[in-house]
């Protein structure tokens, strides 16, 4: 059996989840995340990176179909490295050919290849819909351009709602902590579909081994006099849309209330426009905890002054530093106590390299 996954956010934290679930229930899987660090996670749990010596390409999902038969593996879970309309319909239609198809939700990014509203976007994941198969969306985003590519292809459209929790009224506490309410679904509602029972799928969810461009936290001491700051990776988010939601969760954390929020974005230099996207954002107000703004990436310097002459009054700093250390020392020339710093944008660059200095000098927590 074959399930893939596509969508704008949180694909392959869906793979991790869906992948952990099956296992717990004694089937021989492996699966493939393509995201911030694309890994290949092997039926016996262990991970191997994906080292790319040339750009992404959707011909690698071959290697993956090969290496699934010489395991004799039961189920290949493997989010899509699709971003284009006709290469979705190819590497849904003619590559992996899935079973199960998982839409995670639709969001405007990528504005180059899917427009600029979300009913564009739907138009473009609509291209991965395979022919008389079964195709999973949270209900908030089932939009009718599905539907309709689901009937052309006689294929099945289960839109997910927040009722589903009701079938799983011991569990939604429990699944739902460190875990993104719409994942949780998603898995819930494929899981009930194969037949799986409720003690493996929670067993599956609480086992999952995190993604590195997951939502995390730690805890570092900060200067001379040692006071404790608050980071947290929320780079996978990429668009503002996305991270609005993610800063709710977070602004949820008891520990957090109280102090100095900063955001520290970054911007990707061939993510044009994204950092438009970001751009209008700030400007609107739609970050009103943040009065500072830390900018790292190609287009920072040309953001604070595009920013400096609309009427937004955050305090605006760019760093020019590119490695890890040297931006975190930039930073203590904010003189804020147990400041709270999120890191937003985008995960290239000096994003991944933040996320890999928080893993080894802070202490992790759950958020």
């Amino acid at each position: 059996m074959r399930i893939c996954i596509t969508g704008a956010r949180g694909k392959s934290s869906v793979t991790r989840l869906l992948a952990s679930i099956l296992s717990q229930a004694g089937f021989s899987v492996l699966a493939k995340t393509t995201g911030s660090k694309p890994v290949i996670i092997f039926p016996d749990g262990k991970e191997k990176e994906i080292i790319r010596r040339s750009p992404p390409s959707i011909l690698e999902q071959k290697n993956l179909l090969k290496i699934a038969e010489d395991l004799n593996v039961q189920v290949l879970v493997s989010e899509m490295m699709s971003i284009q309309p006709e290469s979705m319909m190819v590497e849904s239609g003619r590559i992996l050919r899935p079973h199960i198809l998982i839409i995670t939700n639709v969001r405007i990014d990528h504005i180059e290849h899917w427009g600029i509203t979300k009913e564009a976007a739907a138009a473009c994941f609509s291209a991965a819909v395979p022919g008389g198969r079964t195709v999973f969306i949270p209900g908030e985003e089932m939009y009718p351009v599905f539907q309709e590519k689901a009937r052309k292809a006689g294929s099945k459209v289960i839109p997910v709602s927040q009722e589903i929790f009701n079938d799983f009224p011991l569990y939604k506490l429990s699944l739902t902590a460190n875990k993104f309410e719409q994942n949780i679904r998603l898995c819930l509602a494929v899981s009930d579909h194969l037949g799986i029972n409720r003690s493996q799928i929670k067993k599956g969810v609480a086992s999952v081994p995190p993604d590195f461009g997951g939502l995390k936290a730690w805890k570092i001491p900060m200067g001379e006099g040692g006071s404790i700051w608050h980071f947290l990776s929320a780079f996978a988010a990429n668009d503002p849309i996305s991270t609005r939601q993610v800063l709710e969760r977070i602004k949820k954390v008891k520990s957090l209330a109280g102090k100095n929020f900063v955001g520290l974005l970054n911007l990707r230099g061939d993510r044009g426009d994204r950092t438009l996207q970001w751009l209008e954002a700030v400007k609107q107000g739609d970050f009103p905890e943040f009065d500072r703004w830390i900018l790292t990436g190609e287009h920072a310097l040309s953001f604070k002054l595009k920013l400096r002459k609309s009427a937004c009054r955050s305090k605006l700093s760019v760093l020019k530093e590119k490695k890890a250390g040297k931006i975190m020392d930039s930073l203590l020339e904010i003189s804020w106590d147990e400041a709270v710093v999120i890191g937003m944008g985008n995960m290239g660059g000096a994003g991944e390299e933040l996320v890999k200095y928080w893993e080894k000098a802070g202490e992790y927590y759950a958020v």
